[in-house]
Formats: C-alpha cells, structure tokens, sequence
C-alpha cells in the first residue's frame, strides 16, 4: 500500500504532532535479538508473509501528518498480529490448565514458555499457571504506538532503518546488533537488530511481559482484567517508569503522545476486534492476509458483509 492510500484510510484519529526521544536503559544483560521469535504451537498458524517486511523509508515522507499515517497503519496491523498470536497461545495455556495429566509435548511447552517469561515455580502447578496468566497477555496498541513512535523518531531513527529496531531494545554479545555511537568506553552493549519489525513488536512485548522492571505494569493489567474493565495505553504506561533514565517524565512524554495522537481510538478497535475470541477468529487474525484486513475499522466491514 502506497504511503498516500495510509495517510488516507488513518488521517482522522491524528491530531497532532509529538516529538518523541525517550533513552531506554536496559535493566538486564540478556540477548534480546532472538526474542522476536515464537515457540512452536500446532494451533498457532504460519505468519503471513508480509509479517516479514522490513520498515519502509518513512523519512522521505515529507508531510507530517501523512508520515505519521502511514507509520501507524504500518504498525498497527503488526501489533494486531503479535496480539492475537499470544491470545492463542493463553488459551492453549487454558487448555493445559484444565488438564488432569500432561504429555510430553505439552509439558515442554509449558517448561519452555516458563523459561521464556522467566516464571519460576513448580511445573504444572497451580502457582506456574496463575503465574503465566499473568505474563502471557496482551499489550495495548496505544501503548505500542507511542513507544515506537517515541523511540524510533517515527521510523526514521539509525537503529529502526539498520536493524528494524523500534524500541531501543539491547543485546549484549558482539555482532547481535548496531554499536549505538557515543558508547562509552568498557561498554559491550549493542542495540539489536531484528529480521523485521514485526519480531521487534514481539519482543518488545516480551519484555514487557516478563522483566521485573514492568512488575506494576503488569500489575495494572491484571487488575483491569480482574474488574472486566478495558486494558488502557494511558493507564499501564505507568509501568513503564524503569524504561527511561528519565522516569515520570518519560511516562508523561509518552501519555502525551497517546492523548495528542488520539492513539486510545486503536485501543478502542482492538477490543472490538477480539471480542470475538473464538479459536477460528484468532486463526484468522493470527494469519490475516492482506495486512490491510487488520486495518482499523476491518471488524466492522465484516458485520457489514455478513448483515447483507
């Protein structure tokens, strides 16, 4: 889709213009280059081809609301497909749990998805479930959107252009990534490089989901899932006071960028979308082709299509 067609379909939820530039400060020494990837899963579809993409050239977007446009109907489609791919893997989660006796395979998958989202309890309890529950959700697209816009200068940054890296994610084993110019002197990290954006939408989810830096963010999700209310980007950016050296200000930077952009209309789609959660429906969001069908607006095309 030409940049043009973006800016036209997604125009009307921009409102106006933020600069981010938040300093992400990793808080751990693991190597998050391959955490874009995803545990093997009979009901977890193939990945569309166009979750492959590299980014497109967003700076030779001249005009400001179509570059930002276009950097949202790019990504949005790839958070929508993240999202929906972990769905599925909660509710074969779900599954597991409902479960008296485990086979083999599903006892490595738990052992697995337990070692990915650093949850340490014993195998197949109570407490490993309840615990996984918590980290194997999904993240607001609101929240997505400003972070990447913030971290990626809207694309444009060296390290989103050279290594599709849109959240400033690091890895710290020689040639993992991009050596950030200005690394002071003793410092081996690197900042990751990914095969596509979409990888780097899922480990930053990831990230998200299983370091003890974003405990309260995780905290604030469960409580809205508790009291049935919706997951909300403004809400859970609270979490995120351990992504920056800057602290508040850095979560009201990006609070800013959710209100000024009117990022909270992607939450509101996304809870239309899922509000079907049966396993043929998350089959095909986790598989959709084109991208353009995980575009806003899409759920309400279908309930269309079918009323006629």
């Amino acid at each position: 889709m030409s940049s043009g067609k973006r800016a036209l379909l997604l125009v009307l939820p921009l409102i106006a213009f933020a600069i981010g530039g938040g300093f992400y400060v990793p808080q751990s020494g693991m190597d998050t280059s391959r955490y874009g990837s995803e545990l093997p899963l009979a009901s977890l579809p193939s990945l569309p081809n166009w979750a492959h993409d590299e980014l497109p050239d967003f700076a030779g977007i001249q005009d400001t609301t179509e570059k930002k446009a276009a950097f949202f109907s790019f990504l949005y489609p790839r958070i929508v497909l993240a999202n929906s791919r972990i769905l599925i893997e909660l509710d074969y989660l779900d599954s597991l749990a409902s479960k008296s006796n485990l086979s083999e395979d599903e006892q490595q998958w738990l052992t697995a998805q337990a070692e990915r989202l650093r949850v340490e309890a014993d195998p197949g309890s109570d407490e490993q479930f309840a615990l996984l529950r918590k980290r194997l959700d999904v993240i607001p697209p609101s929240l997505i959107l400003a972070q990447a816009a913030n971290e990626s200068a809207w694309g444009t940054s060296r390290f989103a252009t050279k290594g599709n890296n849109l959240f400033g994610q690091w890895c710290f084993s020689k040639g993992c990534g991009l050596v950030p110019r200005g690394r002071v002197e003793g410092a081996n990290h690197e900042v990751a490089k990914f095969s596509s954006p979409y990888r780097s939408v899922r480990a930053y989810i990831q990230n998200l989901n299983r370091h003890a830096t974003y405990q309260s963010l995780r905290d604030i999700r469960l409580k809205d899932r508790r009291a049935n209310d919706p997951l909300s980007g403004v809400e859970m950016a609270q979490g995120l006071l351990g992504y920056s050296e800057r602290g508040a200000d850095y979560v009201e930077e990006i609070r800013a960028m959710i209100h000024y952009n009117n990022l909270s209309f992607y939450d509101n789609d996304f809870r239309d979308v899922i509000r079907d959660l049966t396993p043929g429906r998350l089959q095909q969001l986790a598989s959709a082709n084109p991208e353009t069908e995980l575009l806003p607006g899409q759920r309400a095309q279908d309930k269309g299509a079918n009323e006629g």
